[in-house]
């Protein structure tokens, strides 16, 4: 399958893979890694509206960047038009390529302030928030949002249809619905269906966790590129066109390019917390991970945690080629 640039309004993306907006996650630290492997633009943590105009200097440090990640979208959640709007308008004054509107967060305490998914159960509400958004920036505004609310409500295709008509440059439908959280079968066929009805981009997402997949996923609903969220985590290269062999050696490399990004960009008091939750999945399935896994969460320092990544890569080199291939890190 040839795999062509994603053009989302005037903003070309040359790899349509892409990395999902995850809470907790989706730092600086880690767009950067994962546009060194190859996902072709990154999106941030979701960033409160309220948070950006009552200056919260939390919700401002989330929108930390530099040139090297771009192209990078910011997301944003709130349920009132107008503090959308002005929000809006703020992070366009930042060096950014896209404002990415959160319809699709199924989180008890976003969703019951009406934002996110509660916002598919809405949909004039919605419309007034795109349009809003629409109004007060230059950059390509784009809509994540789900199936529906519940099996027995699914209007992922109306509800592109009504983004299109609002002004938004491209739509990302996570196939499911908020009643599945993130369990559940993903319904391609939803986006599929989404793809007919709208001329803008769609962007297909849920359970991507290979290249493979997602071009399985490009080829049978049409849709025009992926995103990936947690499949990504703890294995970056899911990006990478080439598809490089899943060893030991790939994982660790990847975390130690990690930890370099976190100690570049991070306060110090913040590296060890920021790398821990990630830091453990680069293990998973994989033959001594969970030994692994428990000597990391032990670390007492950022620099502690560093050393013992270099000393497992040191002895990994260390080894012959074939206790080497015992290593082979197990597939998903």
């Amino acid at each position: 399958m040839k795999i062509m640039p994603l053009q989302i309004a005037g903003l070309t993306i040359e790899n349509p893979f892409i990395l999902a907006p995850l809470a907790g996650y989706t730092d600086l630290p880690f767009r950067l890694l994962c546009r060194e492997y190859g996902a072709g633009v990154v999106f941030s943590e979701m960033i409160s509206c309220h948070g950006l105009l009552y200056e919260q200097q939390k919700t401002w440090d989330m929108t930390q960047s530099t040139p090297q990640e771009r192209p990078i979208a910011m997301q944003l959640f709130g349920s009132e038009p107008d503090m959308m709007g002005k929000a809006a308008a703020r992070l366009s004054q930042l060096p950014i390529d896209c404002i990415d509107i959160n319809m699709g967060c199924p989180v008890k305490k976003v969703t019951k302030k009406g934002a996110g998914a509660a916002l598919m159960k809405s949909p004039l509400l919605a419309a007034k928030i795109i349009r809003q958004v629409c109004a007060n920036t230059t950059k390509p505004v784009t809509v994540k949002f789900r199936s529906g609310w519940t099996h027995q409500s699914i209007n992922a295709p109306e509800f592109a249809q009504m983004a299109e008509e609002e002004g938004a440059s491209a739509v990302t439908i996570h196939a499911r619905t908020w009643s599945d959280g993130f369990s559940g079968t993903v319904d391609w066929q939803v986006i599929a269906q989404s793809k007919a009805r709208v001329s803008i981009p769609v962007i297909g997402n849920g359970d991507i966790n290979s290249y493979d997949q997602g071009l399985a996923m490009m080829k049978q609903t049409g849709c025009d590129g992926v995103m990936i969220g947690r499949g990504c985590l703890g294995r970056p290269w899911v990006f990478d066109r080439d598809n490089p062999a899943d060893t030991a050696q790939l994982r660790l490399n990847a975390l130690k390019r990690h930890l370099e990004l976190i100690d570049q960009f991070c306060p110090p008091q913040w590296a060890l917390g920021k790398i821990r939750n990630h830091a453990g999945k680069y293990f998973k399935s994989m033959r001594h991970g969970a030994e692994i896994r428990n000597r990391i969460y032990q670390a007492e320092t950022f620099a502690d945690l560093r050393q013992l990544v270099d000393n497992l890569l040191d002895g990994l080199l260390a080894e012959k080629p074939e206790e080497q291939g015992e290593q082979q890190a197990d597939k998903y």
